[in-house]
């Protein structure tokens, strides 16, 4: 049976009496958007791709669950892709992945621990390095971009880069790799 023909309603009956075949054509067929919809959030510590599989695994979940009748499987199984990648985001929110999305990485920790220790002249060189750098950086970025960048090169998290700012999570994210496109083609 050539499953490109069915209708998506027919697909998911098919998938769920076990044929393989309906469930991968409904899944490649909406595999566009799931995309699209986990573009739209943003995951503390996670990337695109992290919520793109929280997506289909909403969407597997729609095939399985989708009861036909008076609806459509495509309203349906839009709705159940949005409700998983929504609960996979205010779970990372969670006090349980706190440390998790609060981490430290080892090599910071360890800096830390044992002191520079640099003569007077090098750490003088270092700072004066610095200073001409993010007069340079700051000629060909936003000022929000500047801050952003500043602050994250400081060591700030994006949490507390945003709680700092006021300003999103996502939109942090977004200064960051504008910033970072433009220094890659000014460096």
């Amino acid at each position: 049976m050539q499953t490109e023909k069915l209708s998506d309603e027919q697909l998911a009956a098919l998938s769920q009496s076990g044929d393989k075949t309906a469930t991968e054509q409904l899944l490649k067929r909406y595999k566009n958007v799931v995309l699209s919809i986990a573009r739209r959030f943003f995951l503390s510590g996670g990337e695109t791709e992290d919520l793109l599989q929280e997506g289909m695994c909403g969407l597997y979940s729609a095939i399985e669950s989708f009861s036909g009748g008076k609806s459509s499987f495509s309203p349906y199984a839009v709705r159940c892709i949005r409700n998983r990648i929504i609960d996979a985001v205010k779970a990372t929110r969670a006090a349980k992945y706190s440390a998790l999305n609060n981490f430290l990485p080892i090599v910071e920790v360890g800096e830390e621990l044992y002191p520079s220790q640099e003569n007077p002249e090098d750490e003088l060189i270092r700072r004066e390095n610095r200073r001409e750098f993010l007069q340079k950086i700051s000629k060909n970025l936003s000022s929000f971009e500047f801050k952003v960048t500043v602050m994250y090169m400081d060591g700030l998290t994006m949490a507390e880069i945003s709680s700092s700012t006021g300003k999103p999570p996502k939109s942090i994210d977004n200064a960051l790799q504008r910033a970072k496109r433009k220094l890659s083609a000014l460096l």
